[in-house]
């Protein structure tokens, strides 16, 4: 018994205890215990209002593209050829926009370039089609992105509409001329802004419905024809290319005959006209000289020579002559 009532104290004084412990931790402020390690992480979605990582992404409905590309095809009658696609073309429910045909001749090959539109979700599958036309020898598509161009376009015919709507309402219920043509005027403007809007968006539509290819169809002999690939060919090229050097100067000759005999005739009368002309001039004195006349030369005075043989040389024959009677 004595055991049992001092087990019993002990288990009363440690009851006493824990309930104290208890008490003081309520009068703490019930403060927890914390935990020594690594906090709990939040996910920054759920703060951020940001998808989850996990969340789907968007539809494939909702992305816009255009697509344009180019086709080359290499083919024995590009002209049938062109024929078979623009018949491919139609049986896909899309149309030719543009069509150029330039049939063979002896110095040209034949050669075929069509313009097409085809719905976007059939444009790889009519590519391949396109095998059996030909030899396709280069495939070029190019994807643009409008996605973020045409939900702007959206957002703003939608703005413009709700506005357009309200001007509307206020027209109705206008009770002056004032307020009647403020929103008139306010109307005009915004129905032509939402007319221009809606017309790019349908041209953006137009270019995303359809894909824009260009298909071009050559001959499958890439020699020009008449070409010559040998050296007997080579000469028979250059003969009928004489030949037809020969034959163009001809021709030319003969274009340019009558126009010599007319500038020859015009020459000869604007000559004869000039030679009238001078003929006709009256002729003019011709000017007095402005040269001096010489002076009349006077005798030299007599000068008596100091050689003493020149007074027998001054008597001569001419000297008795004069003084004979």
């Amino acid at each position: 018994m004595r055991k049992l009532a001092v087990t019993l104290i002990g288990m009363l004084g440690l009851l006493f205890l824990v309930g104290c412990g208890g008490g003081n931790d309520e009068s703490s402020g019930g403060a927890t215990p914390t935990v020594s390690g690594p906090a709990a992480a939040v996910a920054p979605g759920f703060r951020e209002g940001a998808p989850a990582k996990d969340s789907p992404a968007p539809a494939d409905s909702t992305r816009k593209e255009v697509i344009t590309g180019s086709v080359d095809i290499s083919t024995g009658d590009p002209i049938a050829g062109a024929a078979t696609v623009t018949d491919q073309v139609r049986a896909v429910d899309g149309r030719i926009d543009s069509r150029t045909e330039q049939p063979g001749t002896d110095k040209r090959n034949a050669r075929a370039v069509l313009s097409v539109r085809v719905p976007a979700d059939k444009t790889d599958a009519f590519i391949s089609g396109l095998d059996g036309i030909g030899t396709v020898t280069r495939v070029t598509t190019n994807r643009d992105d409008v996605t973020m161009q045409w939900q702007d376009l959206d957002a703003r015919i939608r703005a413009l509409q709700a506005s357009v709507d309200r001007l509307r309402a206020l027209m109705a219920g206008a009770t002056n001329t004032a307020d009647l043509i403020a929103a008139e005027e306010a109307l005009s403007s915004r129905q032509g802004e939402l007319d221009s809007l809606t017309a790019q968006k349908r041209s953006l539509d137009d270019q995303v419905a359809l894909s824009t290819l260009t298909i071009t169809l050559t001959a499958d002999d890439e020699r020009t024809p008449g070409e010559a690939d040998n050296f007997w060919d080579g000469v028979v090229a250059g003969w009928h290319s004489l030949l037809d050097w020969l034959h163009d100067a001809i021709v030319f000759l003969g274009k340019a005959l009558p126009w010599l005999g007319f500038l020859a005739v015009i020459g000869a009368i604007l000559w004869a006209a000039l030679r009238r002309l001078l003929h006709r001039r009256p002729k003019t004195a011709p000017a007095a000289s402005t040269t001096p006349e010489p002076e009349p030369n006077h005798p030299a005075p007599e000068q008596h020579s100091t050689d003493p043989k020149g007074a027998s040389g001054a008597d001569g024959p001419g000297d008795d002559q004069t003084q004979q009677p």
